[in-house]
């Protein structure tokens, strides 16, 4: 079963629209430096879309993105700085959860979280 999602940058002038089958969203949290980063949190968490299936439907077009590996770039509103995802070479576009219009959908609830070791100490009990 397909289903559309919509979001978007601060600002409006990114937009998009995405459809996938709700089941291969791969929804995670990664607290990379990279990502850390990227959102200005300590921790992002992500949706996967094959890139074929996401559209850029607002004003501004395709985010400019930034090369951040070998393998990936982030994508940004060139116009506010609002962080948008990562569109991924292998193609697969990872939309940020806090870019849709409705983030509340029981299939983006993160199946895991990739370097958790990142995190600060303060955030770890164990480890104080």
């Amino acid at each position: 079963m397909m289903k559309t999602y919509s979001g978007g940058c601060l600002c409006g002038s990114i937009r998009f629209e995405a459809q996938s089958d709700p089941l291969k969203l791969k929804p995670h949290g990664c607290c990379c430096k990279n990502c850390q980063q990227h959102t200005g949190s300590l921790t992002a968490v992500w949706v996967e879309f094959a890139a074929q299936a996401v559209r850029w439907t607002g004003e501004g077009g395709e985010p400019a993105t930034y090369r951040s590996s070998h393998y990936s770039k982030r994508a940004f509103c060139s116009s506010c700085g609002s962080s948008v995802g990562a569109i991924d070479d292998e193609p697969v576009v990872a939309l940020l959860l806090g870019c849709f219009d409705d983030n509340n959908q029981p299939e983006f609830a993160p199946e895991y979280t990739s370097f958790e070791d990142m995190k600060p100490d303060w955030w770890h009990p164990e480890r104080r």
